[in-house]
């Protein structure tokens, strides 16, 4: 198996391990702080994950690619000193961004997010923006080696370690008002990523193959060179990102400001903004786990082929991260839109949030391409065109936001409009711009076979739900009706020729317990 593979169905297993966890952890918030205390929480998590866009400054993407080309080359004294230069830019912007975010959490939980109540969240994350920062440059180090393990458990070990404290703090802060059972969900988070930095450092000590404190600001000064070669890829991509943390930062504030607007008051549009961002989006995003994992490894593997000006082995990776990201997306998209219902209900306890669901599921298979193809660009050094694809969408999306929620007619509905208006623009802006790149073949009638299958295995579920399985417990007729969805789905699959036996034969688990003849 080659190293794509190998690192990408790493990824993978640790991806949906902490898809699991995060789940497990998303069920226990809601049942213990409910729509208003989640509505808290995604309320300060955008202006969060903005300082900590501002801290990484797109550095574990360039970091990755640098580091494959480096390795490529065998040297190790340019691996050093790209780790050496990460971790003195990303430990400054720390020392700066976390006073900021502690200084304005007043100003940002009064004046723009209209809840004084976000102040605690907020402070309660900002001395976790140091550890991230660190982690990312470590993660970045060894996704470039294309070593996708350490990265895989330091995810599953920060989320068990979260899902192990949350209970106990939302619990314990509770009675003390909703406000610090958020906070106090934060805390939890802070904890379990100290716990993955702490891993990382191990498995970087017993793996690395120089001494890292060695002549350290030798090399910062040294490495005038390196700072530049990591720029040029850095910077384009913090754009992207920074486009995409500056819009999903406005969100509640303009939600909040939508909402009122149309007339409805503050505390019940954070329940609203809870449902959607807290209830339905995860549930939505859930195969992301997967195009993550590809394409955290379509980025080190595009950017080897593309050093040796393999064209041909960059458009067949790029095929296979599209084609399984379609079949994966495909039968996440249909088992969410036949079971919305009954699986919020199951999850939270209620079914609020389900509606958002069945008007954005179809649409959430342009969001599972968008990270693959943004890898790809960013590995063919085309990081700025995804900027500029990402800030078209970004503005559009808030303007739609802003438009239909001020009325009362759509509300909320509005904002999940708006949402699915952005990423599909900015899904088929990255395709564009990967066809200008390189030369692509687009299978109409193997997407059309997928399509096809889709709908005949969402009513083989709508049937086994709701004629097959009346009378049985909730949580059985779900797991039947997924799992009939399921089994029907990947066999039609292999039957039309989607999935084919040398496929599955590469996967570890099936080839050693299921051989394939």
């Amino acid at each position: 198996m080659s190293k794509f593979l190998k690192g990408t169905f790493i990824l993978l297993i640790a991806g949906l391990i902490t898809r699991v966890l995060g789940f497990i952890n998303r069920i226990v918030i809601a049942r213990s702080i409910g729509e208003e205390g989640v509505g808290l929480y995604m309320m300060a998590f955008p202006t969060f994950i903005l300082v900590v866009t501002l801290t990484q400054m797109g550095l574990p993407v360039a970091i990755s690619k640098n580091i494959a080309e480096a390795e490529a080359k065998g040297n190790h004294q340019e691996i050093k000193k790209i780790l050496v230069v990460s971790l003195a830019i990303t430990i400054s912007l720390s020392l700066i961004f976390t006073p900021a975010l502690i200084l304005l959490a007043p100003i940002l939980s009064t004046t723009l997010f209209t809840d004084p109540r976000t102040f605690y969240p907020l402070i309660a994350i900002a001395p976790v923006v140091p550890v991230i920062a660190v982690s990312s440059v470590l993660r970045g180090y060894f996704q470039g080696r294309q070593n996708m393990r350490p990265s895989a458990i330091s995810q599953i070990l920060e989320q068990l370690v979260r899902i192990t404290l949350i209970a106990v703090m939302t619990r314990a802060f509770l009675p003390y008002g909703i406000e610090y059972a958020a906070a106090a969900a934060m805390v939890a988070a802070i904890v379990g990523e100290v716990v993955s930095l702490i891993y990382l450092m191990t498995a970087f000590k017993l793996k690395k193959r120089f001494k890292l404190r060695k002549k350290f600001f030798q090399f910062v000064h040294s490495g005038k060179k390196t700072f530049k070669d990591l720029m040029e890829i850095a910077l384009p991509t913090m754009g992207s990102r920074m486009i995409g943390s500056v819009s999903w930062f406005f969100e509640p504030i303009v939600v909040a400001h939508s909402l009122a607007i149309a007339g409805v008051v503050a505390i019940e549009a954070t329940k609203q903004y809870g449902s959607l961002t807290g209830f339905a989006m995860p549930l939505l995003m859930l195969p992301s786990f997967i195009t993550y994992s590809l394409a955290t490894s379509l980025v080190p593997a595009i950017s080897e082929a593309n050093s040796q000006n393999n064209h041909q082995l960059i458009e067949h990776r790029l095929q296979q991260a599209l084609r399984f990201a379609f079949l994966s997306g495909g039968l996440s998209v249909i088992v969410l839109y036949v079971l919305a219902d009954p699986l919020m209900e199951l999850m939270y306890g209620s079914t609020k949030g389900s509606y958002f669901i069945r008007i954005m599921a179809p649409f959430f298979l342009f969001y599972y391409y968008q990270g693959p193809l943004q890898a790809v660009l960013q590995a063919l050094n085309l990081a700025r065109a995804a900027m500029i694809n990402s800030l078209i969408g970004a503005v559009i999306k808030t303007a739609v936001i802003f438009v239909l929620a001020s009325q009362p007619a759509f509300g909320i509905t509005g904002v999940a409009l708006g949402i699915i208006v952005g990423f599909v623009l900015v899904t088929m802006l990255h395709f564009a711009t990967v066809l200008k790149k390189i030369s692509f073949s687009f299978h109409v009638r193997e997407y059309l076979k997928g399509a096809v299958i889709m709908g005949i295995s969402a009513w083989i579920g709508y049937w086994l739900f709701n004629h097959i399985l009346l009378g049985e417990h909730l949580a059985i007729r779900v797991m039947s009706a997924a799992s009939g969805m399921s089994f029907f789905y990947i066999f039609l699959l292999i039957l039309a020729g989607l999935i084919k036996k040398e496929e599955l034969q590469r996967i570890p688990i099936i080839r050693n317990l299921i051989p394939i003849r």
